[in-house]
C-alpha cells in the first residue's frame, strides 16, 4: 500500500501542475470575481466591469501578438515604444484624417516590426537583444516627433475612443474580435501550425522544408501593429498623445498576460484564451488593490508573486 502510493505521487503532483497550467488562471479570475464581489463595495456594477474592460483592452491587444512571439521561442520588448511611436504618428498626421492617419501608422508599425523580424529570421540575433534596441531607439523616435503631450481634437478619434455599439465601447469590440481572428489563424491555418512547429524547434522546422524566416519576420510585424492598434485606441481613449509615458512597461504586461496564461516561454504552445484571462487577472488584482487602497507598489509584488506562481505551475512541462 505505501510503495503504491509512493510511485502514484509524483504522477498526481504532475497532474496538478498541469491543471494549474492549462485552466489555473480562469481560477484565478473566478476567486478574484468572487472575493471582490463580497469585499469591494459597487463591484458588481455594469459601469465597473465597463470600466475594467475598456482598461484591460489595449493588454490584452498587445498580448495577443506578444503571444504569437512567445510561440517562436522569441519575446519582444519594443511593444511600448511601437504604442508610443503610433501615438506621435497619430498626432503629427491626424489632420489629413484618421484614416490616412492610421494608416501612416500602419506602416510604421509595420517597419518597426520588419526591422525586428529581420534581425532576428536573417541576422541571427536573439530577440530579446534585437527588440530590447527597439525598445530604446524607438521611443526616442517618438519623443523627437512629438517631444511633449499634446492634446487632440477630432471628432472621428473622439468616436473611436468613446463610441460604442448596444452600449459596448469600441474598444472591447476590437479586442475581443482580434482575440477570435488570432485564436483561429493559431488553431485552423497553416501559418499557425508552421508557427507552432518552429518554436517547438526550429531546427527540425528547417529540415521539414518550413519557410521558417518568412513566418518569423511576419509573426513580428503582427505583433508590431497589433501594439500600434493598441496605442492608437489609447490614444483615443484619453483625447491625448504622450509618447513619454503611453506604453511604459506595456512589454512587462503583456508578458505577464501570456505566460500566467499557460503558454509557456520555450514556444511550440500558444493558449489565446489563457492569454486574455491573464491580463484579465492582472487587471482584476489591479483594480482591487487599487479601490482598498493599497500603494502600487503592491501591486508589483503581487503581479511577481503570479508570475513566479505561474513558472512554477510551467516547470517541466515545456514545449509540446
Amino acid at each position: 500500500m505505501t510503495e503504491t502510493a509512493l510511485r502514484t505521487a509524483p504522477f498526481d503532483k504532475t497532474r496538478v501542475l498541469a491543471w494549474l497550467q492549462s485552466y489555473g488562471v480562469y481560477a484565478g479570475v473566478a476567486m478574484l470575481l468572487i472575493v471582490n464581489t463580497v469585499i469591494t463595495p459597487h463591484f458588481l456594477t455594469a459601469e465597473n466591469f465597463r470600466t475594467q474592460a475598456v482598461q484591460v483592452a489595449p493588454v490584452v491587444i498587445v498580448a495577443l501578438g506578444m503571444a504569437l512571439v512567445i510561440g517562436t521561442e522569441g519575446v519582444d520588448l519594443s511593444v511600448g515604444a511601437v504604442m508610443a511611436l503610433a501615438a506621435s504618428v497619430t498626432a503629427l498626421y491626424l489632420g489629413y484624417g484618421l484614416l490616412p492617419a492610421l494608416l501612416v501608422v500602419a506602416v510604421f508599425a509595420a517597419g518597426a516590426g520588419l526591422a525586428n523580424g529581420a534581425l532576428v529570421a536573417f541576422v541571427g540575433v536573439q530577440p530579446i537583444v534585437a527588440t530590447l534596441a527597439l525598445m530604446v531607439g524607438g521611443r526616442g523616435i517618438a519623443l523627437v516627433l512629438l517631444p511633449q503631450l499634446q492634446d487632440l481634437h477630432n471628432p472621428a478619434l473622439a468616436s473611436l475612443g468613446s463610441g460604442a455599439v448596444a452600449g459596448i465601447p469600441y474598444l472591447i469590440l476590437i479586442a475581443a474580435a482580434l482575440a477570435l481572428l488570432i485564436a483561429f489563424v493559431v488553431r485552423r491555418t497553416t501559418f499557425g501550425r508552421q508557427l507552432l512547429a518552429i518554436g517547438d524547434s526550429r531546427p527540425a522546422a528547417q529540415l521539414a522544408g518550413l519557410p521558417v524566416r518568412r513566418v518569423l519576420v511576419v509573426v513580428y510585424v503582427v505583433c508590431a501593429l497589433l501594439a500600434a492598434v493598441a496605442g492608437v485606441l489609447a490614444t483615443a481613449r484619453l483625447q491625448a498623445s504622450d509618447p513619454t509615458s503611453l506604453g511604459n512597461l506595456m512589454e512587462l504586461s503583456a508578458i505577464t498576460a501570456v505566460v500566467v496564461g499557460g503558454t509557456p516561454l520555450t514556444g511550440g504552445r500558444i493558449s489565446i484564451g489563457g492569454t486574455v484571462a491573464g491580463a484579465v487577472l492582472i487587471q482584476l488584482l489591479t483594480a482591487t488593490l487599487i479601490k482598498h487602497d493599497l500603494p502600487p507598489s503592491w501591486t508589483q509584488i503581487a503581479q511577481a508573486i503570479v508570475i513566479v506562481c505561474a513558472v512554477y505551475a510551467a516547470r517541466g512541462r515545456g514545449k509540446r
